[in-house]
């Protein structure tokens, strides 16, 4: 940039993108510094180089601007972990179940971890078992990314939060209006009136 800029001529980009043609690089600088822009050497590679008259500061700032946007705008998915026993009884496998739910909701994945002990790793279906019933009782809400995998002493699944969810069933008010209005009609043809909170003799 500017005076660090050794080559003795260049193709000069004016600031608006124009092709301005081959000037030297002592010209070129001349005309940056009577703008108030600096000269910034784009394509070293060229022959000649490639230089464009910009204002550096600025095209820093917007490259900064645009580096936080998208590392804003990054999706960060974030793992949980949740550890099971083989022989987990029901209480704490519903309690289990619940963080795993909160995490999912929360749009985390979750690595579902079974620990064998001792005699335990004799028997690896007891473990699979816990998976494939948490599998069967989160398929609404969960998809299972890989598959149980023994590794060790331990037994692990990843599942992951399915992107649509399925949709509550919505209450139905205007088949009950609707059903009101014709008993509302009915009464009026029989030339009779109904009235809330009264009771008809």
């Amino acid at each position: 940039m500017n005076e660090d800029i050794y080559a003795s001529k260049c193709r000069l980009i004016g600031p608006n993108g124009d092709q301005l043609g081959i000037y030297s690089v002592d010209s070129a600088l001349d005309m940056a510094d009577d703008q108030g822009y600096d000269l910034v050497e784009i394509a070293p590679q060229a022959d000649p180089p490639v230089c464009k008259i910009m204002d550096f500061g600025k095209f820093k700032y917007e490259l900064s601007q645009k580096a936080k946007a998208a590392k804003k705008n990054q999706q960060k998915i974030e793992i949980k972990e949740m550890k099971f026993r083989p022989k987990v009884d029901i209480g704490d496998y519903n309690t289990k179940k619940k963080h795993i739910l909160r995490f999912l909701d929360a749009g985390a994945k979750v690595k579902v971890t079974i620990m064998f002990r001792g005699r335990e790793m004799a028997y690896p279906e007891l473990g699979r078992n816990i998976l494939e019933r948490l599998e069967e009782d989160l398929k609404d809400v969960a998809q299972v990314e890989n598959q149980p995998k023994l590794e060790g002493r331990n037994m692990h699944m990843l599942i992951t939060p399915l992107k649509e969810r399925p949709s509550k069933p919505t209450s139905k008010p205007e088949t009950q209006k609707v059903e009101s209005d014709k008993e509302t009609e009915t009464d009026r043809e029989s030339g009779e009136e109904t009235v809330p909170g009264e009771n008809s003799e």
